[in-house]
């Protein structure tokens, strides 16, 4: 089935959203985990390498805020990032980081 307007947009801003201070996108680095589009809501599981980061609502607001621009109904649960998850998000940091 081909995905409507709203599918595709939606898609481009979930997964094409770039990390401020780490040149990769946040779906990239498994920041967004997963994510689920279903007509207009639009459900994505973020996880963190700690729930405690100062940038999390940051990055947190640079996805839900353009979905909720398309009308988007937005659940967004917060995690933390499994060993495996933190190790591969490390490891990625450290060969793009820019720095804010």
């Amino acid at each position: 089935m081909e995905k409507t307007d709203f599918e595709k947009q939606a898609e481009e801003i979930i997964t094409g959203v770039k990390h401020p201070a780490i040149d990769n996108t946040l779906h990239k680095l498994g920041i967004v985990r997963s994510y689920t589009i279903n007509n207009d809501n639009v459900e994505i599981v973020m996880a963190f390498p700690s729930l405690g980061i100062p940038i999390l609502d940051r990055l947190v607001q640079s996805i839900k805020i353009p979905l909720e621009n398309l009308n988007a109904k937005v659940d967004i649960k917060l995690e933390v990032m499994t060993r495996e998850e933190l190790q591969r998000f490390l490891y990625l940091e450290q060969i793009a980081w820019k720095g804010l």
